[in-house]
Parts: C-alpha cells; sequence; structure tokens
C-alpha cells in the first residue's frame, strides 16, 4: 500500500467517524455502555480530534507522491 492510498483511507475512515459524532449530538443518539449512558458532549471533542484528523490524512494524502 502506497503512502497516499495509507493516508486517504486513514482520513476517510476519521471522516466517517466525525460523521458519526455530528449526526449523534444532531439527532440525540444515545450511547449506553455497560449500564452507563454516554453524555452527549463526550462527542463534542471526539468531533473535533476526528476532523482535525481527517483534515490531516487528506493533506498528507495531497502531498504525497502516489509509488507503487
Amino acid at each position: 500500500m502506497s503512502q497516499k492510498t495509507y493516508f486517504l483511507v486513514c482520513g476517510a475512515v476519521f471522516f466517517v467517524v466525525a460523521t458519526a459524532h455530528i449526526l449523534r449530538l444532531i439527532l440525540g443518539w444515545e450511547i449506553t455502555i455497560a449500564g452507563w449512558t454516554v453524555p452527549r458532549w463526550v462527542s463534542i471533542p471526539g468531533l473535533i480530534f476526528s476532523c482535525i484528523l481527517s483534515a490531516w490524512g487528506f493533506v498528507l494524502a495531497s502531498q504525497s507522491k502516489a509509488t507503487a
């Protein structure tokens, strides 16, 4: 796998995570882990970090050379 492909895949995965966080905030989805309900505010830092990592992956993919 080339670096460019790796960065694109990572950027896409983090984009999906960011989308899930924003949908949770907008639609009010509840998450329960072992009987504990995760507060919605936890999705705010999750959204910020996943957006940063997604953007970083796409930027690095655009800067890397496509080598086999």
